[in-house]
């Protein structure tokens, strides 16, 4: 780093007065990664004085070094708080405020203080009457978590007055309140999204959010200076993320990991609950996934230790997009897998700790908007219409919805989920079908993948899994 200007960037994650939020300093040599943490982030004097009152903080230091790729390092050390990261000017290895410390440090700080610090999104769900219920959910990539995040509900509920407002996309911090229940902060300031595939069509309010005050990384560039990727528009970039004259047989001409920086507060739903200090009390808390077939578009887990280990053993179907290889299972438990900060097994056992000593836990659910037909035609329409399958977790939460006891958990009743106003009504019988043998399959290599983690795994998930296994038959 001699010669370069040294950045000093004392940050808060979370609202700066909150009792929740967690303080950081990152040192650092490269001026883009001040630029976004001054967005990504509560920066400046404000935190340096809670820093000053608090005496205690994350100590982040990160170079940009040579950028070689054979020489670079990024790493964590828990138990002094301690990020340090060499050789990448990339997001989440330079932004330290986020994967590092608001994950990867944060979940390590979360259990020795008695909270969860996780990879989801909180939304509000905003029904006619005016009441507001909050959801947290967690999805792997490439299943549609920033859409769910900004959610624009259908024409037919819009004009009812459901709003969906937006508290975070991307990280929640969950804290036991005095009442029994969760209440969760979403510790950025800012949204650090994937410009590819953002659209009109796809996300109206993220594309809202880009006409001003926003940076963007690696993407394209118009013959008029502006941004471009793929699945903005019909326009036909001039340059490559790479500088280069666009030419397809180059590849794509936005990096696939191409990004935008902007304020949350510059989203068209944004919630004011967002710097809320108390946090907002999360009422369902959601684990994704991309299956096209046997996990149902909805479940409800049975209690807090079932859906424990729903999250534990969540799973997507790989993309070719991701990984060369089509209909791959991998498993993300709770969609931390890159990020949790210690052992996966003692880290389930904290969750059930947690929810043991919650007089009114979150109710937890399972969804998966990406079952297929026999022609391998999505089912579920999702986008907007997800808000569908939003309203009846709710009124679940609030026991104002049918349900039907099945082994793997409780499903819809027949016209639990509104479909009217839908112009094609999806086969809600493919959608809710429990295939018992698949789920005979399924459980097998849950209990596979389980074994992987040894003796420490949580005695209650095993007997629950047991208990599962003899109820499928």
């Amino acid at each position: 780093m001699r010669g370069r200007t040294l950045y000093v960037v004392p940050y808060c994650m979370g609202p700066i007065d909150s009792p929740m939020a967690r303080l950081g300093v990152e040192l650092t040599d490269s001026p883009y990664v001040v630029a976004n943490m001054r967005l990504m982030t509560r920066m400046g004097k404000d935190a340096l004085a809670r820093i000053e009152q608090e005496g205690h903080f994350v100590k982040g230091l990160h170079s940009t070094g040579e950028l070689d790729p054979d020489r670079r390092y990024i790493m964590h050390f828990p138990e002094t708080l301690t990020i340090m990261s060499f050789g990448s000017g990339y997001g989440g290895n330079a932004l330290l405020g986020k994967k590092c410390h608001a994950l990867r440090i944060a979940s390590y700080q979360a259990r020795q203080e008695g909270w969860l610090a996780e990879h989801m999104l909180i939304v509000g769900i905003e029904n006619p009457q005016g009441e507001v219920s909050y959801v947290a959910a967690a999805f792997p990539s490439a299943c549609g978590k920033t859409n769910l995040a900004m959610l624009i509900p259908p024409e037919a509920y819009r004009a009812k007055g459901w709003k969906v407002w937006t508290v975070g996309d991307d990280i929640c911090w969950l804290h036991p309140g005095a009442d029994g229940r969760l209440y969760a902060i979403n510790p950025e300031a800012g949204f650090f999204g994937v410009a590819p595939g953002t659209g009109a069509s796809t996300n109206p309010n993220a594309l809202a959010m880009l006409d001003r005050d926003a940076i963007f990384t690696n993407v394209a560039v118009t013959d008029d200076d502006q941004p471009w990727w793929e699945g903005l528009d019909e326009r036909s970039p001039q340059t490559d993320w790479q500088g280069r004259q666009f030419d397809p047989a180059n590849g794509p001409a936005a990096h696939p990991n191409s990004r935008f920086t902007v304020s949350m507060r510059r989203c068209p739903s944004y919630s004011e609950q967002a710097d809320n200090p108390q946090g907002v009390p999360i009422d369902a808390i959601i684990f994704g996934g991309r299956r096209a077939h046997l996990t149902p578009l909805v479940l409800e887990a049975q209690d807090w230790v079932h859906g424990v280990l729903v999250g534990a053993t969540m799973a997507s179907e790989t993309t070719a997009a991701a990984t060369g290889a089509v209909g791959v299972i991998r498993r993300d438990p709770m969609a931390m897998k890159p990020f949790c900060g210690y052992h996966f097994a003692d880290y389930w056992q904290h969750w059930l700790n947690i929810g043991a000593g919650l007089s009114q836990p979150p109710k937890i659910f399972q969804v998966n908007w990406f079952r297929r037909d026999e022609d391998g035609r999505f089912i579920w329409p999702g986008f907007g219409d997800n808000l569908r399958v939003l309203e009846w977790i709710v009124a679940r939460c609030q026991n104002q919805a049918e349900a039907v006891e099945t082994p793997v958990g409780r499903l819809p009743s027949e016209h639990a989920i509104a479909l009217d106003d839908l112009a094609v009504r999806p086969d809600m019988s493919k959608l809710l079908d429990i295939d018992a043998a698949g789920w005979r399959e399924e459980l097998k290599a849950i209990e596979g993948f389980l074994s992987e983690y040894g003796s420490r795994v949580p005695e209650a998930l095993l007997k629950r899994l047991e208990a599962i296994k003899s109820a499928v038959g």
